[in-house]
């Protein structure tokens, strides 16, 4: 039977895509090796991307001088991430819902609802630089 890991994963990355996908790579090893199932495997997937995305493009654009850290507790029944930059951060009231007729064609704040629709619990954090967010195995103990 799996355990739960003794220490969370922690990463510090510099504000590039390929480091990102590593990092997503290695935590959805552990989202694999707890079997998690395939909805809540994309649901991570794509959750994590998309802040990893975010700290990396609006967070810390693309600045090379500034990291984004992600730490990632997994054990067989969840997943809890955070991923935090060095950007200047955000208000997510302020973001607008990109779902509304006037901004239905417009690409940004997307990210973030999907984030939010896929993800169990999200709480944004030190001025928009943080995101929690946990994800529930809906298939543990089956």
């Amino acid at each position: 039977m799996d355990t739960a890991l003794d220490t969370p994963l922690r990463f510090v990355i510099h504000s590039d895509f390929a480091e990102g996908r590593q990092v997503q790579h290695a935590i959805l090893e552990e989202i694999t090796r707890h079997h998690f199932g395939p909805d809540a495997t994309f649901a991570i997937r794509l959750a994590l991307e998309e802040a990893l995305i975010n700290a990396i493009k609006h967070g810390n654009k693309f600045d090379p001088n500034k990291v984004v850290r992600v730490e990632a507790s997994i054990t067989p029944q969840i997943a809890e991430i955070i991923v935090e930059d060095e950007g200047t951060g955000f208000q997510r009231a302020c973001v607008p819902d990109p779902t509304t007729d006037e901004n239905v064609e417009r690409i940004h704040g997307r990210g973030v609802m999907l984030i939010e629709s896929y993800m169990d619990e999200v709480n944004w954090q030190s001025g928009g630089r943080r995101i929690r967010m946990v994800r529930r195995n809906d298939d543990a103990g089956r």
